[in-house]
């Protein structure tokens, strides 16, 4: 099958690209000319050179396709650049989206992630308007709503990795949020991570699954786990210590208020407000469609931290 990716030079792409070779699919990618060397395998794809603003090129990369993967997300927006929210979960969605009904490619899958919500941040509500609009056309389509996702970053952003870099590494205490004035319940919010590679399986065998058409799946690893107790497996992981110590959240957000717009300061006011949401779901009905188990999230499968330590 002749697949479209749009974002499959990061991260999940990377791995969406390794299943869909490993299950004799071709891709096809929309690719920046300068970001050409970070497509995996790049031999055994066809790349179109192009950007998701542009219309023709989005069309060029869709034509004769039989499905369109659509994986293009950014954890931060910085406006001033044109990188927003709006443009790249939205826009650029709903070009592929049409597109791809002008096109006949039928088949669509989408990512999304789970928490959205129409009133949410501007991440979970451009998100959330790329589900609905994909609900209005005429496109066999399925949406995934992943957790926080974990695996080998293997040179891109990761979650556990990140975390490690930038809390346990740290020398000052590891935070444990709370909102409010007193800390109760610091550290207490939960989430539910995913690891990458089940993530890119359950994409691709959906390609041939009709009946995961028109549903949308909340992926999320067996367990959930408190904010103290992930960090606790990130540092056992990497064969490290942490102390930690409750921290009021509206510090923070009052610091990003002022910060968030720089890419060098770590966080923004939207990622808090998510944090302290959490990040959990029941993803045993996915993976039992998918005859999947997902992979837990403890020290085997963040053998990789050991690495960084």
């Amino acid at each position: 099958m002749k697949v479209t990716v749009f974002g499959g030079t990061g991260y999940v792409g990377g791995y969406l690209i390794d299943e869909l070779l490993d299950k004799g699919h071709h891709p096809v990618l929309l690719v920046r000319p300068e970001s050409r060397h970070k497509v995996r395998h790049r031999e055994r794809c066809t790349l179109i050179d192009g950007d998701i603003a542009s219309t023709d090129s989005v069309r060029v990369a869709i034509s004769g396709a039989d499905a369109v993967i659509y994986n293009i997300g950014i954890l931060r927006e910085f406006p001033s650049s044109g990188v927003t929210y709006e443009a790249l979960h939205f826009e650029g969605a709903r070009r592929a989206m049409d597109a791809a009904e002008e096109a006949g490619a039928r088949r669509f899958l989408l990512m999304s992630a789970n928490g959205v919500k129409a009133d949410g941040t501007g991440y979970q509500r451009t998100k959330y308007m790329a589900e609905q609009y994909l609900k209005t056309t005429s496109l066999v389509w399925t949406v995934f709503r992943p957790s926080v996702l974990f695996g080998k970053p293997r040179g891109r952003i990761e979650f556990a990795t990140q975390l490690y870099r930038d809390i346990v590494c740290s020398p000052l205490p590891a935070p444990l949020f709370y909102d409010g004035l007193l800390p109760v319940n610091a550290g207490e919010f939960r989430m539910s991570p995913v690891h990458v590679k089940d993530v890119a399986s359950v994409f691709v065998k959906a390609l041939d699954m009709p009946e995961a058409a028109g549903h949308i799946f909340a992926l999320c690893g067996p367990e959930s786990f408190s904010w103290k107790e992930i960090l606790k497996i990130i540092a056992d992981a990497a064969g490290a210590t942490k102390r930690a110590l409750p921290a009021p959240v509206l510090l923070l957000k009052g610091i990003a208020a002022v910060l968030d717009q720089y890419a060098f300061f770590p966080i923004t006011r939207d990622q808090l407000t998510m944090l302290m949401e959490g990040n959990t779901c029941d993803g045993h009905d996915a993976f039992h469609t998918f005859s999947m188990e997902p992979a837990p999230f403890d020290t085997t499968n963040l053998s990789y931290l050991q690495r960084e330590g």
